[in-house]
């Protein structure tokens, strides 16, 4: 007999919120690239998702280009959407105005792939460039980029940078995710697309009537094809046309790189249609699922098996409403079709020669799927389930009425084919699922005019309305409850009357049995929820599920496993098995222990989802008058029944509550919290042999009414229950109070109640006016409650109460406001009314709106049973003893909270940022506060303008509050503004939920301790620390400080949030409380929608502690300030504020050019300053370098805003992004961050003291304040110690005193989002600053320090080339066919080869060996503390002004081959980073390729140290394979000088004066024949031909006396 149990309480809101888009932008920033393969290239990065590309600049002539260039993606889709979209990095290569540019290499993943990563963002990671066309090719270059998502509220911080060296390590950084290899391989997706039925009727449309009319025949008008979606690239199988069962047997193969950076394949079924194809359904794999990456893993592999695909309704519709659930987005509401496929993954081995090396998409057929015994769904016959043999019943003349509904019938069709991988089909089996209706509430009130019945859908087996009968009156199913009008409930929900009669429906259906499959699922998913509900151990889980449960876990010898099943049987044992062994490893903690078994229950989770469906699900839908409502969704494996407990799903054969939902987009906002339905439904599903105990788990207390009477009845299901017990009880309701609910008038408070249902019944709460937190302290009666079944159960397991609450309207109906879910305690007529369970203790329950927590109730329910003495045995309730209240019973006295007296102080200081109301200013605001009905009011600011403070600080009030902290109400503050003839207009409230921080609790008095002692004993530590090296003064200044501080945060603290993060808002006695007006937004993220309502802050404090009599008060207090001692005074004070704006970074482009021309703006009260003609020109990451001075008054100027704006030629400039910082709560703070103390102590220098006080004086106040005697100095101890430095120690380790300590804020630097209003949310950048504020009561400040930019270095770097060797030979002589070359090098330093130089031409070199002696001169100015180069340069001709860019000191030298009458060809290259070079080799012969293939191995120099470097360098380029080989050598001399050296000592380019070059001696062949024609006759006469020219002479000289001679003889 199973237990009677219901669903556990949640809320029943889609935990996919499919349609809800959110806006999130996608940031791309392209550093560098690296080892780019190709000669001589130019090279742009592309950066596309989806049809939206964005291209960085090119860069010419480099295999390295520098970009840094930021592009940016907003999307407004719902993240799944966006999840799936692929991210694509592409390098190409010659791209201009006329030409696309070819393909270097491209790197994919999907966007969900970044978002799974620490933080949404890969930072500095390298991605491995391949070519899609050429798989073979290897790596073809790897680019440096950050990617990031970010969401609404996301603030995305950047990591601490690494230093550049970490970041050069490529292997060490490759933008893959954790646990992917380094080496990815190719792959080919192997998806096999055998068939699918069951596909909808799609237009049954005029067009079809046509047809009939003229042809006589009613053709099927969908043709259907597949269409594949993975890692951007789509595949279709062929369209097969007119068809409901489509046949297509093809595969679709993809070529993508292996582990995939995508993580769902999209497999659609599409109706293809000359105008626009639309989906049937779609269904998304998870290559997750499928496959495991551990030692003992798998590649994917999936089926074949009939996938289940949902979407919309199956009754067609010309406009349908819901073809979005077609699409995949949102929870299907109905079966579409069923398709028949696999998956397999095949590394592909990319040497074998007869690979196909291009990734194009191939669709090729394959054979069909070896089927032992295929059933084919068809309306032919129904098994006779009496008859002994297989004998089949005749035909049934079908209806035409309700043949679309007819039950599928079988018939077997069965042909061999011959297969790759066999996978025998299992057998069919007759399922059987039974479900009973035993209540239907809350019917929403828009359809309760109507009848309404239910509607079970299983696949292809559509009930109909009219119960279908066969010939021998044996029921296939009864799929529909009869129609039944409801009964009104209360003003907004119906019931429909079932009383004693409850309706059942029951189908049969034919499916593969794959019940395997879901009972492992079970077992799985039982042991998580084993697990969840005792997480303290794992080990104690797995002993109560029987030992071994992995022995459980059973294997299907049977047809129909596919390889996906074999091996997630395997995962699933070596997953439990393992962990049986991890959870005996002894860890320290619980905590750890939690973590332990959280993470093991995830994976659990994890591994019950069942990639491979069978059955399919359940959906029940709501009809009213015949139309789809509503529905209700069951997957199968819940209500699966197996004769092994642990395999039976957990709702099968259980009463389980269930609530309708609209389908689709209805769904989403107001419209889907309301509760179209509440049901109690059982439900069984299994095989048809098995159904002998399929009612064994309802309530009991049943009679069965069947519908036909007769032999062997007692196999048909019953149609309806008739229950013959009943239970009648009494509900009582404690409905104490409400917290933190959703604001819902446009004062920003509701009017709320609560309204509770409880099977049939309803009642109300009253209504409490303008407020969030109602007490309503009510007892609801709910009387003559019927049940049906046995009393045990009931007890055990009752049904559950709804309570929703809603806000009252003077006008129109109430709105709602959240809803919440509880079970009652229950007693029965025999059990005794007292302890333990009794009476029931309050408790607080979650309220959810939609998916929104909208606070919470504190209540506590019972259900007591009515005996056969009547009412008279109950506790007796107490009548109201508030006669102003009615007759409103209150919560009984056990149940209430016991109370006690607490004084409530509060702290008055002042108002700030107020809005206006109703378009009126506040001028005379007042703030009112109450707490459990007893309040106090501050004074009236007079004229809010002037000084928004108040005039008395502290008041107080007395309360009675529960002694139980947890169950104190909350505190409201509301601010009303004073008008006219006595009137008062609410501005703003806020409720602070939780008074336990405000609670006083008083210390120990600790014995003050001798200061004296604690100052000697610094100044014995700091003995250690002051011998130092000397550092030369002169060359350090501010930045050094900063830099060397980013790193060790050392001298500086740089913070990398805003600085009150990290001080707790320095709320350390004066508090700030938003100000709220105005209806709440319903947006998923709260906080967003919080910020439109803020009308303004409210600042004070608060301190509550218990009134007892003896309480004694210190002495020296002063008694109007109550706990609220040694505060300062409110009154107006002038104070001088100095910002110092160090520098921004990431910054969003305001430009179409994709960058921004930043500048700074600052505005405090009335001041503003706006630094508009030191903009900086196109950059994102600007360096300002600035201090401002601003002199403002608090309380009236107390927020500092800070801006950065985007300079632009003409029309307005925009704002890019802007901080605000509360300037009054950090002056008043004990932190004292008005002037951030600096680790030492220095009188002049960068590093001088700034701030008025010296730390002897500031030591001096902190000990009066805190009452603590000192401070005392002893005898100076070591030499240039001074008591300023002891003090300074001490102040740096204040946190360490104790009582009054509390840690000082240092010298530093915070890091500050910037936002902008139009873009909530989404951070725009940072900016880096710092405050420091005096009082100008006092001395005034020095001057504020300089950290204006550092300006560039101007240096001269002198390039001489002497020799090359080695060349590589490129020409053939047309003489003599010999191998030479002309040889040239060329050099330059800047990026773009704006400052290129080449040597002159050493012609016909036969050797590879050049002589040059020429010199190249590079000018550059360079940032020693970044190590970059500065280039100042206009971006393009029409550019206004110079833009600053930034590169590393990198010398290109290249060897070329000069041709005269075709392109020079290049020959080699090297690439020399001047602060970290090889060093050069001494001789010819010593230069290897080593030098640069293992460059870590090798002495490294750079040029700023040595200034001078002479030696051999290699040159080298790619061959065809790739790989890297020598083509020659360079001796150079490198010698760099500062710009004023330089000045001095100025030599010629080339071989020019002053300090000419000598020539060089080069052989004689050295020269161009055209040029000297003569010289080189000589040449080819002397050196070369020198006897085949004697011997042509004689020949001639034998000719011409042969000659000669026989013309004399003639003559």
């Amino acid at each position: 007999h199973h237990a009677f149990c219901r669903c556990q309480l949640k809320p029943y809101s889609a935990k996919k919120k499919p349609f809800l888009s959110k806006i999130h932008k996608l940031s791309v920033t392209v550093i560098e690239a690296r080892q780019l393969v190709g000669l001589n290239m130019d090279p742009a990065v592309c950066v596309e998702i989806g049809d939206d590309k964005k291209y960085t600049s090119v860069k010419e002539s480099t295999n390295c280009p520098y970009y840094n260039e930021y592009f940016v993606f907003d999307f407004h889709v719902p993240p799944h959407v966006m999840f799936d979209k692929i991210l694509k990095l592409s390098v190409i290569h010659s791209k201009n105005l006329l030409r696309s540019g070819t393909l270097v290499g491209t790197f994919k993943l999907d966007v969900g792939t970044v978002y799974s990563q620490i933080d949404h963002q890969f930072y500095h990671k390298w991605a491995i460039l391949s070519d899609p066309d050429d798989i073979t090719a290897g790596c073809k270059g790897y680019v440096k980029c950050d990617i990031a998502v970010i969401g609404r509220g996301d603030n995305i911080k950047s990591p601490h940078k690494s230093t550049e060296s970490d970041e050069d390590d490529i292997e060490g950084n490759l933008l893959l995710p954790e646990g992917v290899p380094h080496e990815r391989q190719w792959a080919r997706y192997y998806v096999k697309i055998y068939r699918a039925e069951g596909l909808p009727k799609m237009n049954t449309s005029i067009m079809a009537n046509v047809k009939k009319a003229f042809i006589g025949e009613n053709k099927d008008l969908v043709d259907p094809y597949v269409q594949v979606m993975f890692a951007g690239q789509k595949g279709k199988t062929s369209i097969q046309k007119s068809s409901y069962e489509p046949i297509w047997n093809e595969q679709i193969i993809f070529t993508e790189m292996f582990p995939p950076l995508c993580k769902r394949m999209k497999v659609q079924i599409r109706d293809s249609d000359k105008v626009n194809d639309v989906a049937i359904g779609t269904h998304f794999i998870d290559l997750r699922m499928i496959s495991n990456d551990g030692d003992k893993g798998f590649l994917p592999t999936f089926g074949p098996t009939w996938v289940n695909l949902y979407g919309s309704t199956r009754n067609y519709t010309l406009m349908d409403e819901y073809q979005d659930l077609n699409e995949g987005l949102g929870e299907g509401v109905s079966f579409r079709a069923r398709l028949l496929m696999s998956l397999a993954v095949e590394i592909t081995d990319t040497s074998s020669p007869d690979i196909l090396s291009s990734t194009e998409i191939q669709v090729e057929s394959v054979s069909n799927i070896s089927e032992v015994l295929l059933f084919k769904l068809s309306r032919m016959a129904a098994p006779d389930p009496r008859a002994g043999s297989p004998a089949w019943s005749r035909m049934v003349a079908p209806n035409p009425l309700t043949c679309s509904h007819m039950s599928p019938l079988t018939h077997f069709e069965s042909f061999p084919a011959p297969c790759r991988e066999v996978v025998p089909e299992p057998p069919i089996e007759e399922f059987f699922f039974f479900g009973a209706f035993l209540e239907a509430t809350m019917i929403d009130r828009k359809i309760g005019d109507k009848p309404i019945h239910f509607e079970d859908e299983s696949e292809l087996i559509q009930g109909s309305s009219d119960e279908e009968i066969d010939v021998d009156g044996d029921h296939v199913s009864v799929a529909t409850t009869p129609p039944l009008k409801p009964v009104i409930t209360d003003r907004n929900y119906f019931h429909l009357p079932y009383f004693e009669r409850k309706p059942c429906t029951y189908i049969k259906s034919w499916w593969q049995d794959q019940r395997r499959r879901l009972y492992n699922a079970n077992i799985i998913d039982n042991i998580a929820d084993k697990l969840e509900e005792g997480l303290n151990d794992v080990n104690e889980i797995i002993k109560t599920e029987k030992a071994y449960p992995e022995r459980r876990l059973r294997d299907q010898n049977q047809p129909g496993k596919t390889k996906l099943d074999r091996e997630r049987l395997k995962l699933c044992l070596t997953e439990l098995v393992c962990k049986t062994i991890r959870s005996q490893v002894k860890k320290n903690t619980v905590k750890d222990k939690l973590k332990l078994a959280q993470n093991f229950l995830e994976k659990l989770r994890f591994l019950a989802d069942e990639p491979q469906h069978s059955v399919p699900d359940i959906y029940i839908w709501m009809m009213s008058n015949n139309k789809r409502v509503a529905y209700a969704r069951v997957p199968s494996k819940d209500i699966l029944y197996s004769s092994v407990d642990q395999e039976t799903g957990k709702d099968c054969g259980k009463v389980k509550t269930m609530f309708f939902r609209l389908p689709g987009k209805k769904s989403f906002g107001s419209a889907g919290w309301t509760v179209q339905a509440k049901t109690e439904v059982y439900m069984w599903l299994g095989l048809s042999k098995q159904r002998k105990d399929y009612m064994s788990g309802l309530p009991n207390g049943f009679e069965e009414a069947r519908l036909s009477k007769g032999p062997g009845v007692q196999s048909v299901p019953p149609i309806s229950l008739i229950y013959t017990m009943k239970q009648v009880f009494q509900l009582r309701v404690h409905m104490y109070q409400a917290r933190s609910l959703f604001a819902a008038d446009s004062t920003g408070l509701s009017d709320p109640f609560a309204r509770v249902f409880f099977s049939t019944h309803s009642q109300v709460t009253e209504v409490l006016n303008e407020t969030l937190c109602p007490t309503w302290d009510q007892l609801l009666l709910i009387d003559n409650v019927e049940l049906f079944g046995e009393a045990s159960e009931l007890r055990d397991d009752p049904p559950i109460i709804v309570i929703e609450i809603y806000d009252q309207d003077s006008m129109g109906k109430a709105d709602f406001m959240g809803r919440t879910f509880a079970k009652p305690i229950t007693k029965m007529a025999d059990e005794h009314y007292g302890p333990p369970r009794f009476p029931p203790q309050l408790e607080y329950y979650q309220i959810y709106r939609g998916n929104c927590s909208a606070g919470e109730l504190l209540a506590a329910f019972e259900l007591l049973q009515i005996g056969p003495a009547g009412k008279a045995d109950l506790p007796p309730v107490d009548g109201p003893t508030d006669m102003d209240r009615g007759a409103i019973f209150p919560v009984p006295i056990g149940i209430r909270p016991v109370l006690s007296k607490y004084r409530i102080e509060v702290l008055f200081w002042g108002l700030r940022d107020l809005k206006r109301v109703n378009l009126a200013q506040v001028d005379r605001p007042r703030v009112d506060i109450d707490c459990a009905g007893k309040g106090v009011q501050s004074a009236v600011v007079q004229n809010y303008k002037k000084n928004p403070n108040f005039s008395t600080l502290v008041k107080w009030f007395e309360v009675d509050l529960p002694e139980n902290e947890l169950l104190h109400p909350p505190l409201n503050i509301r601010v009303v503004d004073c008008r006219a003839f006595g009137r008062y207009t609410l501005v703003g409230s806020h409720a602070v939920t939780s008074l336990r921080k405000f609670i006083y609790r008083a210390t120990d008095k600790q014995s003050d301790d001798d200061k004296n002692g604690k100052t000697k004993k610094k100044k014995c530590k700091k003995g250690e620390e002051v011998e130092e090296e000397e550092v030369d003064e002169s060359m350090l200044d501010w930045w050094s400080k900063y830099f060397s501080s980013i790193e060790t945060l050392m001298e500086v603290s740089v913070y990398h949030k805003e600085l009150e993060n990290e001080f707790d808002c320095f709320e350390d006695w004066l508090h700030t409380f938003n100000l709220y007006r105005g209806k709440s937004g319903d947006n998923d993220d709260q906080n967003v929608a919080d910020d439109d309502r803020l009308i303004g802050k409210f600042k004070g404090s608060l301190c509550m502690y218990k009134v007892s009599d003896d309480m004694n008060r210190e002495m020296g207090i002063d008694p109007n300030m109550g706990m609220f001692q040694n505060i300062p005074h409110n009154d107006p004070i002038n104070v001088l504020v100095r910002v110092y704006i160090v520098r921004a970074t990431e910054l969003h482009p305001a430009d179409i050019n994709g960058k921004a021309d930043p500048y700074i703006a600052i505005k405090l009260g009335k001041s503003e300053v706006k630094d508009k003609e030191n903009y900086i020109s196109k950059q994102l990451n600007p360096i300002f370098g600035k201090s401002f001075d601003i002199e403002a008054t608090f309380p009236m100027d107390s927020t500092l805003t800070v801006s950065i704006y985007d300079w632009d030629l003409v029309g307005t400039d925009d704002l890019i992004g802007e901080t605000k910082i509360d300037l009054e709560n950090r002056y008043y703070s004990k932190h004292r961050p008005t002037c951030g103390i600096t680790s030492t102590y220095a009188i002049h220098g960068y590093n001088a003291w700034r701030d008025p006080m010296k730390p002897t004086q500031i030591l001096s106040k902190l000990c009066k304040d805190g009452k603590l005697d000192g401070p005392h100095y002893g005898p100076g101890g070591l030499k240039k110690q001074t008591n300023e430095h002891l003090a300074l120690m001490v102040l740096k380790h204040w946190e360490d005193m104790p009582r009054v300590g509390c840690k000082l804020v240092p010298e530093h630097v915070e890091t500050r989002s910037l936002n902008n209003p139009d873009k909530p949310g989404i951070e725009q950048g940072r900016i880096e600053l710092w405050v420091d504020m005096f009082p100008k009561d006092m001395s005034a400040p020095g001057p504020a320090i300089d950290i204006s930019p550092r300006k560039p270095k101007k240096f001269e770097l002198r390039v001489i080339i002497w020799n090359t060797d080695e060349v590589v030979l490129e020409d053939d002589d047309i003489f003599t066919g010999e191998k030479s070359s002309d040889i040239f090098v060329r050099g330059w330093l800047k990026g773009q080869q704006e400052d290129k130089q080449d040597t002159d031409v050493h012609y016909h070199s036969l050797t590879g060996e050049g002589n040059f002696n020429w010199r190249f001169i590079y000018p550059f100015e360079y940032l020693m503390a970044e190590e970059k180069i500065v280039i100042l340069k206009k971006e393009s001709m029409f550019a206004w002004d110079e833009t600053e860019y930034k590169i590393p000191p990198r010398l290109n030298l290249q060897v070329w081959d000069a041709d005269h009458f075709s392109a020079d060809d290049f020959l080699g290259a090297i690439e020399l980073d001047l602060n970290r070079f090889v060093r050069g080799a001494k001789t010819a012969k010593q230069c290897s390729i080593d030098m640069i293939l293992n460059e870590q191995d090798m002495p490294i120099v750079s040029i700023f140290k040595q200034k001078r470097i002479k030696g051999w360098w290699p040159f080298v380029a790619r061959d065809e394979n790739d790989e890297m080989e020598l083509t020659g050598k360079v001796e150079a001399e490198l010698h760099l000088l500062t710009g004023e050296e330089a000045e001095k000592n100025p030599v010629g380019t080339g071989r020019n004066e002053p300090e000419p070059l000598e020539k060089p001696n080069r052989p004689d062949t050295t020269f161009l024949w055209f040029i000297s024609p003569l010289k080189a006759i000589r040449y080819l006469i002397c050196n070369r031909y020198k006897w085949l020219v004697i011997k042509l002479v004689l020949a001639l000289l034998f000719l011409a006396i042969f000659f000669f001679s026989h013309t004399e003889q003639v003559g």
